[in-house]
Protein backbone atom coordinates (compact mmCIF):
# COMPACT_ATOMS: atom_id res chain seq x y z
CA UNK A 1 0.00 0.00 0.00
CA UNK A 2 1.30 3.08 -0.70
CA UNK A 3 2.16 5.90 1.51
CA UNK A 4 -1.31 8.12 0.47
CA UNK A 5 -3.35 4.74 1.21
CA UNK A 6 -1.34 4.56 4.81
CA UNK A 7 -2.48 7.66 5.79
CA UNK A 8 -6.10 8.42 4.37
CA UNK A 9 -7.62 5.16 4.15
CA UNK A 10 -10.95 5.45 2.44
CA UNK A 11 -11.36 8.69 3.36
CA UNK A 12 -9.49 12.02 2.91
CA UNK A 13 -11.08 12.97 6.13
CA UNK A 14 -9.30 9.94 7.90
CA UNK A 15 -6.08 12.03 9.72
CA UNK A 16 -8.20 14.73 10.13
CA UNK A 17 -10.50 13.04 12.58
CA UNK A 18 -7.70 10.93 14.23
CA UNK A 19 -6.07 14.43 14.84
CA UNK A 20 -9.05 15.89 16.62
CA UNK A 21 -9.81 12.74 18.41
CA UNK A 22 -6.02 12.85 19.95
CA UNK A 23 -6.65 16.46 20.66
CA UNK A 24 -10.21 16.13 22.22
CA UNK A 25 -7.99 13.21 24.62
CA UNK A 26 -5.87 16.15 25.56
CA UNK A 27 -8.33 18.82 26.10
CA UNK A 28 -10.24 16.27 27.95
CA UNK A 29 -7.15 15.87 30.52
CA UNK A 30 -7.95 18.85 31.79
CA UNK A 31 -10.39 17.89 34.34
CA UNK A 32 -8.23 15.33 36.57
CA UNK A 33 -5.68 17.80 36.28
CA UNK A 34 -7.29 20.80 37.57
CA UNK A 35 -8.90 18.05 40.28
CA UNK A 36 -5.53 17.47 41.42
CA UNK A 37 -4.61 20.74 41.65
CA UNK A 38 -7.56 21.59 43.66
CA UNK A 39 -7.11 19.12 46.12
CA UNK A 40 -3.03 20.15 46.73
CA UNK A 41 -1.89 16.42 44.74
CA UNK A 42 1.17 18.17 42.96
CA UNK A 43 1.93 14.13 41.58
CA UNK A 44 -1.15 13.82 40.42
CA UNK A 45 -1.39 17.01 38.83
CA UNK A 46 1.98 16.44 37.20
CA UNK A 47 1.49 12.63 36.26
CA UNK A 48 -1.59 14.60 33.70
CA UNK A 49 0.63 17.29 32.47
CA UNK A 50 2.97 14.22 31.24
CA UNK A 51 -0.15 12.42 29.44
CA UNK A 52 -1.47 15.79 28.11
CA UNK A 53 2.53 16.23 26.74
CA UNK A 54 2.19 12.74 25.22
CA UNK A 55 -0.96 13.82 23.18
CA UNK A 56 -0.12 17.12 22.44
CA UNK A 57 3.08 15.34 20.42
CA UNK A 58 1.11 12.71 19.18
CA UNK A 59 -1.14 15.17 17.32
CA UNK A 60 1.79 17.12 16.36
CA UNK A 61 2.93 14.53 14.64
CA UNK A 62 -0.45 13.67 12.69
CA UNK A 63 -0.81 17.09 12.19
CA UNK A 64 3.19 16.85 10.60
CA UNK A 65 2.38 13.86 8.40
CA UNK A 66 -1.30 15.43 7.37
CA UNK A 67 0.80 18.52 5.64
CA UNK A 68 3.16 16.44 4.21
CA UNK A 69 1.17 13.86 2.31
CA UNK A 70 -2.01 15.97 1.86
CA UNK A 71 -2.53 15.80 -2.22
CA UNK A 72 -1.83 19.15 -3.63
CA UNK A 73 -2.47 18.66 -7.16
CA UNK A 74 -4.43 15.05 -6.65
CA UNK A 75 -8.78 15.62 -7.23
CA UNK A 76 -9.71 16.86 -3.37
CA UNK A 77 -13.29 16.52 -2.32
CA UNK A 78 -13.14 20.34 -0.32
CA UNK A 79 -10.12 22.68 -0.96
CA UNK A 80 -6.31 21.79 0.53
CA UNK A 81 -6.07 25.28 2.22
CA UNK A 82 -9.63 24.66 4.07
CA UNK A 83 -8.25 21.41 5.31
CA UNK A 84 -5.15 22.82 5.89
CA UNK A 85 -7.11 25.66 8.64
CA UNK A 86 -9.23 23.20 9.99
CA UNK A 87 -5.55 21.24 11.00
CA UNK A 88 -4.80 24.38 12.24
CA UNK A 89 -7.74 25.07 14.39
CA UNK A 90 -8.04 21.99 16.30
CA UNK A 91 -3.94 21.57 16.83
CA UNK A 92 -4.64 25.53 18.58
CA UNK A 93 -6.57 23.56 21.33
CA UNK A 94 -4.05 21.00 21.92
CA UNK A 95 -1.18 23.25 22.36
CA UNK A 96 -3.06 25.66 24.71
CA UNK A 97 -3.68 22.40 26.89
CA UNK A 98 -0.18 22.35 27.19
CA UNK A 99 0.41 25.39 28.00
CA UNK A 100 -2.34 25.76 30.49
CA UNK A 101 -0.31 22.51 32.56
CA UNK A 102 2.97 23.95 31.73
CA UNK A 103 2.51 27.15 33.45
CA UNK A 104 0.30 25.91 36.46
CA UNK A 105 2.88 22.86 37.25
CA UNK A 106 5.85 25.08 37.04
CA UNK A 107 4.60 27.83 39.23
CA UNK A 108 2.46 25.11 41.34
CA UNK A 109 -0.22 27.36 41.49
CA UNK A 110 -3.30 27.25 43.61
CA UNK A 111 -6.57 28.36 42.98
CA UNK A 112 -7.97 30.36 45.83
CA UNK A 113 -11.08 28.65 47.58
CA UNK A 114 -13.93 30.99 46.25
CA UNK A 115 -13.03 29.91 42.57
CA UNK A 116 -12.73 26.19 42.92
CA UNK A 117 -15.85 25.09 42.30
CA UNK A 118 -16.06 28.19 39.58
CA UNK A 119 -12.75 26.93 37.75
CA UNK A 120 -13.73 23.16 37.51
CA UNK A 121 -17.42 24.19 36.15
CA UNK A 122 -15.25 26.75 33.24
CA UNK A 123 -12.47 23.75 32.34
CA UNK A 124 -16.04 21.31 31.82
CA UNK A 125 -17.51 23.69 29.61
CA UNK A 126 -14.26 24.15 27.99
CA UNK A 127 -14.05 19.99 27.27
CA UNK A 128 -17.59 20.22 26.53
CA UNK A 129 -16.79 22.22 23.73
CA UNK A 130 -14.29 20.52 22.70
CA UNK A 131 -16.40 17.57 22.45
CA UNK A 132 -19.00 18.98 20.07
CA UNK A 133 -16.41 20.17 17.95
CA UNK A 134 -14.98 16.45 17.71
CA UNK A 135 -18.83 15.35 17.10
CA UNK A 136 -18.87 17.92 14.05
CA UNK A 137 -15.41 16.36 12.50
CA UNK A 138 -16.98 12.72 13.14
CA UNK A 139 -19.67 13.91 10.47
CA UNK A 140 -17.05 14.39 7.93
CA UNK A 141 -17.26 11.21 6.12
CA UNK A 142 -21.33 11.37 6.31
CA UNK A 143 -20.76 14.78 4.47
CA UNK A 144 -18.77 13.94 1.79
CA UNK A 145 -21.06 10.79 1.21
CA UNK A 146 -24.22 13.10 0.95
CA UNK A 147 -22.37 15.47 -1.24
CA UNK A 148 -22.72 18.41 1.83
CA UNK A 149 -26.11 18.90 1.31
CA UNK A 150 -29.36 17.77 3.06
CA UNK A 151 -30.21 16.46 6.55
CA UNK A 152 -26.68 15.60 6.91
CA UNK A 153 -25.49 19.36 6.75
CA UNK A 154 -28.71 20.27 8.85
CA UNK A 155 -27.71 17.54 11.15
CA UNK A 156 -23.59 19.17 11.66
CA UNK A 157 -25.48 23.07 11.32
CA UNK A 158 -27.40 21.67 14.29
CA UNK A 159 -24.04 20.81 16.07
CA UNK A 160 -22.23 24.06 14.90
CA UNK A 161 -24.98 25.96 16.91
CA UNK A 162 -24.67 23.61 20.15
CA UNK A 163 -21.37 24.56 19.77
CA UNK A 164 -21.74 28.33 19.62
CA UNK A 165 -24.07 28.00 22.75
CA UNK A 166 -20.90 26.24 24.51
CA UNK A 167 -18.44 28.83 23.64
CA UNK A 168 -21.33 31.60 24.77
CA UNK A 169 -21.42 30.04 28.14
CA UNK A 170 -18.05 29.69 28.77
CA UNK A 171 -17.37 33.20 27.88
CA UNK A 172 -20.08 34.19 30.56
CA UNK A 173 -18.84 32.21 32.77
CA UNK A 174 -15.38 33.44 32.44
CA UNK A 175 -16.34 36.85 33.27
CA UNK A 176 -18.52 35.48 36.56
CA UNK A 177 -14.73 34.14 37.68
CA UNK A 178 -12.75 37.23 36.71
CA UNK A 179 -15.11 39.20 38.25
CA UNK A 180 -14.88 37.00 42.04
CA UNK A 181 -11.02 36.93 41.53
CA UNK A 182 -11.15 40.90 41.31
CA UNK A 183 -13.22 41.34 44.46
CA UNK A 184 -10.50 38.45 46.22
CA UNK A 185 -7.28 39.66 44.50
CA UNK A 186 -5.64 42.10 46.98
CA UNK A 187 -5.46 39.11 49.76
CA UNK A 188 -3.14 37.28 47.54
CA UNK A 189 0.33 37.83 45.80
CA UNK A 190 0.01 39.69 42.35
CA UNK A 191 2.17 38.01 40.24
CA UNK A 192 0.05 34.95 41.16
CA UNK A 193 -3.08 36.48 40.67
CA UNK A 194 -1.58 37.85 36.99
CA UNK A 195 -1.38 34.47 36.14
CA UNK A 196 -4.36 33.20 37.55
CA UNK A 197 -6.01 35.73 35.06
CA UNK A 198 -4.03 34.04 32.64
CA UNK A 199 -5.27 30.94 33.52
CA UNK A 200 -8.84 31.55 33.24
CA UNK A 201 -8.82 33.60 29.80
CA UNK A 202 -6.73 30.59 28.46
CA UNK A 203 -9.38 27.76 29.85
CA UNK A 204 -11.73 29.58 28.07
CA UNK A 205 -10.08 30.40 25.20
CA UNK A 206 -10.07 26.59 24.30
CA UNK A 207 -13.81 26.76 23.96
CA UNK A 208 -12.92 29.41 21.62
CA UNK A 209 -10.50 27.33 19.38
CA UNK A 210 -13.08 24.61 19.47
CA UNK A 211 -16.02 27.35 18.35
CA UNK A 212 -13.16 27.86 15.75
CA UNK A 213 -13.21 24.34 14.61
CA UNK A 214 -17.14 24.50 14.27
CA UNK A 215 -16.53 27.67 11.79
CA UNK A 216 -14.27 26.13 9.12
CA UNK A 217 -16.32 23.26 8.81
CA UNK A 218 -19.58 25.37 8.38
CA UNK A 219 -17.22 27.10 5.78
CA UNK A 220 -16.47 23.51 4.06
CA UNK A 221 -20.30 23.15 4.47
CA UNK A 222 -20.94 26.41 2.32
CA UNK A 223 -18.34 25.86 0.10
Amino acid sequence: MNPLSNLFGKSPFVPLQEHMEVVQDCASHLVPFFDAVLEGNWEKAKQEQAEIVALENKADDIKKKLRLHLPKNLFMPVPRNDVLELLRSQDQIANLSRDIVGIMVGREMAIPEPLEEMMRTSVALAVAATLQALKGIEELDELLESGFRGPEVDFVERLIEQLDTLEHDTDDHKIKVRTTLFKIEKDYNPVDVMFLYQIIDWVSDIADKAQRVGSRLQILIAR
